[in-house]
């Protein structure tokens, strides 16, 4: 059996027989539960979308998938759904992203670190923002995402880990406690990526931005959140920058080598390496607001260096970077004549 290979027909006919049967006939008929994560929202009704996808592979394929057969849970059911040519939403909200933590834990210390009620204009406003923030896909939210009582939960998780509080702490997370954590010991960076954030919203830029895929992200570690992370990154891709920086470089009588460890394409790889460089984006996440980006901003850096400044926040300058590694060879050849 192809799990997943179901044709729109096929969803209809499961949708039919969910009608005709009602739900908790058609749930117990074919062994499944409630659903927990997706609905399938179809002419105005909802249908538990796993129950839905499992039926029907009964009509493409001759027999329905059985519960224990989703070796990717929800998330698998309704992206074969989406496929077809459904919608479907959220049960559930998304868990609370770095990005809008960020905001709401900006709010919180701009009310001396005490939670806020949802009635507040600044709660109200701040609802109305992360509805417009494009971390969550539209499917992934439900009709109580991010409202004015989400919100204000959320200013009183964060108050309630404060140091200074005395009392009970609220539901809240892990995540939470982490960005608090850096705003009392980063106030001037988290205030200043808050400000950028917001900013990114008001001006549309954020919803510019190219897509990437989550792998994308792995090895990258940046406490400012992922849209600002996002930002950065498609700077660095932006090849036309790239082209005019390497010409600079090489106009100005330079060589085209990796500004941290010196490291040259050509002299390495030959043909096949001649005029190649990445580019990596100096200014600091929290201080990039500018949407034209200098020539200046940008240095010159092999493959390697960039992922090392990358992998570990807060990043290093490529000259940070370079002192490490000179630092470590004086250091082995140290070693080597104390042998």
């Amino acid at each position: 059996m192809r799990k997943g290979a179901i044709t729109r027909d096929a969803v209809l006919r499961a949708i039919g027989e969910y009608d005709e049967l009602g739900r908790e006939r058609f749930l117990s008929t074919y062994g499944f539960g409630r659903a927990r994560s997706y609905l399938l929202v179809h002419e105005g009704r909802e249908y538990d979308s796993k129950a839905i996808a499992g039926v029907a592979h009964r009509w493409d394929q001759g027999r329905a998938l059985r519960p224990e057969e989703f070796s990717g849970g929800q998330d698998h059911a309704a992206a074969w759904l989406k496929r077809a040519g459904f919608r479907v939403r959220a049960v559930k909200s998304p868990e609370w992203a770095r990005d809008e933590l960020i905001l709401a834990c900006r709010l919180v210390m701009d009310n001396g670190w005490k939670g806020m009620d949802a009635h507040d204009r600044r709660v109200v406003e701040l609802s109305e923002l992360l509805q417009l923030l494009p971390v969550h896909a539209e499917d992934e939210r439900n009709e109580k995402f991010r409202t004015p009582e989400d919100v204000a939960r959320r200013t009183h998780d964060i108050a309630t880990r404060h140091p200074d509080y005395r009392g009970r702490t609220t539901k809240g997370g892990a995540l939470d406690s982490e960005v608090l954590h850096d705003f009392l010991t980063r106030t001037a960076v988290m205030t200043g990526t808050a400000r950028l954030i917001r900013q990114g919203i008001a001006d549309g830029e954020f919803q510019g931005l190219p897509p990437m895929e989550e792998n994308e992200l792995d090895g990258y570690s940046a406490p400012e959140g992922r849209l600002l992370l996002r930002r950065h990154m498609a700077r660095e891709r932006n090849r036309t920058l790239r082209k005019k920086k390497i010409a600079m470089v090489l106009q100005q009588g330079g060589t085209l080598s990796c500004e941290a460890c010196d490291f040259d394409f050509e002299e390495v790889y030959g043909d096949r390496g001649a005029g190649y460089m990445e580019c990596h984006h100096v200014v600091p996440l929290h201080e990039a607001g500018e949407t034209r980006t200098r020539l200046s901003d940008v240095a010159l850096i092999c493959a390697n260096c960039h992922r090392m400044i990358h992998r570990c926040a807060p990043w290093p300058t490529p000259a940070e970077l370079r002192a490490a590694i000179e630092a470590r060879r004086a250091a082995d050849l140290n070693a080597a004549f104390n042998v």
